[in-house]
């Protein structure tokens, strides 16, 4: 059996090499070639492996390689929807609970937003989250306490402004194989509203409840996801869904090693 590891050709670092190395150490165990490929590469590449696993967001990589009818996972759609965080919003909106959200209306050229943020300011009340529709790990989510605030953070890039809702910088991941959560964390952050380790989070072992199971498991559903990591706050409203969300934090807290978990539902579906 060999697959591909898809990564992306300019993100490099420990944090980074670290995953990629873990992932291919247990395809390894499994019997798989898991091959380290990047998005710059697979656009030359003519090998066609059983599958791709596939780490990253550039989405039309992802939709080539289908379109070679090669099994890609998590999908391109998939990781569409969970790479816009509006997109991400719309697909589970009546379905789970998540903060009110509305989108920056679309604009072709540099545009003054302050009307549309002092209207969602009088709808959503501050302070409001705003988010860049695009980001990770974190960044491009700041915390506004009026109009002055989000307008600083307007930069011609796809936004959206959300309901704030007060969880004491903490909130939960929970991982998602299948149609199983596999393992859990708490992340909470003494200085920050964003919980993210990355942002100097402090991860705690965490048994999530039978309705946090149920609402991740429905976001992933959802979404399509073969895997995915969940963020909820407050044990019952979905901050965000990450189609490939970094394991090893998860893995040394909470002791479950999710990368065979992944191959074994791989190796199911294909």
């Amino acid at each position: 059996m060999t697959g591909f590891l898809a990564v992306n050709h300019y993100l490099r670092g420990e944090k980074f090499s670290e995953l990629h190395s873990h992932l291919i150490s247990s395809a390894q165990k499994m019997n798989i070639d898991l091959k380290l490929r990047t998005n710059f590469d697979l656009l030359f590449e003519s090998e066609i492996p059983d599958f791709v696993l596939f780490w990253d967001k550039d989405i039309n990589c992802a939709k080539m390689l289908e379109n070679k009818g090669i099994p890609v996972f998590n999908s391109a759609r998939s990781i569409e929807l969970c790479d816009d965080k509006m997109k991400t919003y719309l697909a589970l909106d009546g379905r789970v609970k998540q903060p009110k959200t509305i989108p920056a209306p679309l604009s072709f050229f540099d545009t003054d937003y302050t009307e549309f943020v002092e209207k969602a300011g009088e709808a959503l009340g501050f302070p409001l989250v705003f988010k860049e529709c695009f980001g990770s790990f974190g960044e491009q989510v700041h915390l506004c306490n009026n109009v002055a605030d989000v307008m600083k953070y307007v930069n011609g890039k796809p936004f959206l402004l959300q309901e704030y809702i007060e969880c004491g910088g903490e909130d939960v991941r929970l991982e998602v194989v299948g149609d199983k959560v596999v393992a859990a964390m708490k992340r909470r952050n003494e200085n920050d509203f964003r919980s993210n380790i990355t942002n100097g989070g402090i991860a705690f072992e965490y048994t999530p409840s039978e309705d946090e199971k149920a609402l991740a498991v429905t976001a992933c559903r959802e979404l399509g996801l073969t895997f995915g990591g969940v963020d909820i706050m407050n044990g019952d409203a979905i901050c965000e869904v990450n189609s490939n969300a970094h394991i090893i934090n998860i893995m040394h807290t909470s002791g479950v090693d999710i990368a065979p978990l992944i191959f074994e539902e791989i190796l199911r579906k294909i």
